[in-house]
């Protein structure tokens, strides 16, 4: 995209608009309501050549995102065949892999509820030892 063109059209629209403001100033109500008159036009003409140029690239954009949906199924379609292919193809020992794998996420998984169980009884008999202690406290508290 030209940003310089865009910036010079921008920045001459801008002195545009502070020319007019300079000659409104010096001008009677009749000439002023002419020059907002025009502007309004001017801005309304402005207004509907950017909702075209929208419409025209949004039809635009309709089209190549029909054309990116058709390009992804069909890719997702020979993606997808080859996919059966391959898994068509896994012999025993990649099998055999896996089963190790998950045999040994299953013993990972056995040692953490184990080491969590130890832990949980740790919690639970410092709890118990904490509220003898607490009952303890308050009994020798009431008696003093």
């Amino acid at each position: 995209m030209d940003f310089s063109s865009k910036l010079d059209t921008l920045q001459q629209h801008v002195a545009n608009a502070k020319s007019d403001a300079d000659s409104a100033v010096k001008e009677s109500r009749d000439k002023l309501d002419q020059r907002i008159d025009k502007a309004q036009a001017d801005a309304h003409q402005a207004m509907l050549d950017a909702k075209q140029r929208t419409d025209d690239a949004n039809a635009n954009a309709q089209h190549k995102w029909a054309q990116l949906k058709a390009d992804a199924s069909a890719h997702m379609d020979e993606t997808q065949a080859r996919i059966k292919q391959h898994n068509a193809q896994v012999d025993a020992k990649l099998a055999a892999s896996d089963a190790n794998s998950a045999e040994n996420d299953a013993y990972d998984a056995i040692d953490f509820a184990a080491w969590a169980i130890d832990n949980a009884r740790v919690a639970t008999l410092a709890a118990i030892s904490s509220r003898l202690n607490a009952d303890a406290r308050a009994a020798a508290a009431a008696t003093a």
